[in-house]
């Protein structure tokens, strides 16, 4: 009588328990909100679309089972050069906001490490404290502050820094700042920096310093030791960090669209250009799964190594 009974509660206990919920919580998490979504989308990618309507992709018809696939699209994408241009204009502009994240957070990081333990907090709140303010409003106050006669552009342009970023080609011509390639790094770099400064500062902070003092017992310079102990140390947070930023940076609209013009077409305003002004969902889907296929394919090739490199220097 109590035979089944102590099976079920056996392996109630066994599915329930704390180890088997903190693996099981996370992987329904993704399969909810990433994989699902991402088939949708790949189905809607393969599928031929009637006005509002798509065909199915596997049909019964006359008791055969068909699977139709409509690959057209991806050949249209590996054909035409805008879409090519287009992704790779979307990495070099992630590239070019990700190191200048490292570049300016790694120092206010390090900072922050090194800081007294009763600073820490008030440092750490400072940095989380955009994230009080709507993420577009952030957006159209640099909108403000780099037209005509905002403070950031009369700044930019009375210190005769535009004349520089004219020349570079980051800006159409002295004294526009707005629409060009400099206002859409400069509105990334901003909205994504703490992202690269949190993983560096709490890798930072477990850093054990008795290595540093270690290294200058043994002859090194503090800028040595920083490029030999501190910096390697902190690999886990700078690769973090880069992710954080590099990954939500090549599919990001909102900045482009407001802060962006012609010249920095990015890969989320044609995603937005195809599902609602072509209203073609098919081509809009196969450029988000090649996307995401570009983004994860190496991330999944480079965790596949570093754990390979872990295992080997145990």
């Amino acid at each position: 009588m109590g035979g089944p009974k102590r099976i079920a509660s056996t392996l109630a206990r066994g599915l329930f328990s704390g180890r088997t919920a903190v693996i099981a919580l996370p992987m329904l998490f993704l399969l909810l909100f990433f994989l699902a979504p991402f088939f949708i989308v790949g189905k809607i990618s393969v599928s031929e679309m009637e006005t509002a309507t798509f065909k199915p992709v596997l049909a019964l018809v006359d008791g055969v089972l068909t699977l139709k696939l409509k690959l057209s699209n991806y050949a249209f994408l590996a054909s035409d050069d805008l879409y090519f241009k287009t992704y790779l204009s979307s990495i070099r502009y992630a590239a070019a906001t990700t190191v200048l994240c490292l570049l300016i957070g790694y120092p206010f990081a390090y900072f922050m490490a090194r800081a007294r333990a009763t600073v820490q907090p008030a440092l750490v709140m400072l940095v989380m404290l955009p994230f009080w303010t709507s993420f577009l409003l952030r957006v159209y106050a640099w909108r403000g502050l780099l037209t005509e006669h905002g403070w950031v552009a009369e700044l930019v342009v009375g210190s005769g820094l535009d004349h520089v970023l004219h020349a570079l080609g980051l800006i159409a011509a002295p004294g526009k700042l707005m629409h060009t390639p400099f206002s859409l790094v400069l509105g990334m770099t901003y909205t994504y920096l703490p992202f690269m400064v949190l993983p560096l500062y709490a890798n930072l902070a477990k850093m054990d310093l008795r290595l540093l003092e270690a290294a200058a017992d043994l002859g090194a310079t503090p800028w040595v030791g920083f490029w030999k102990v501190t910096v390697p140390l902190s690999k886990a947070g700078i690769i973090a960090g880069s992710m954080l930023v590099f990954i939500p940076c090549i599919g990001e609209f909102v900045i482009p669209e407001l802060l962006g013009g012609p010249e920095t077409l990015m890969i989320g305003r044609v995603i937005w250009d195809e599902f609602f002004s072509n209203n073609d969902w098919p081509v809009a889907s196969t450029v988000a799964v090649v996307m995401v296929l570009l983004i994860i394919v190496p991330l999944a090739i480079f965790g596949k190594y570093q754990a390979e490199a872990q295992e080997s220097t145990k």
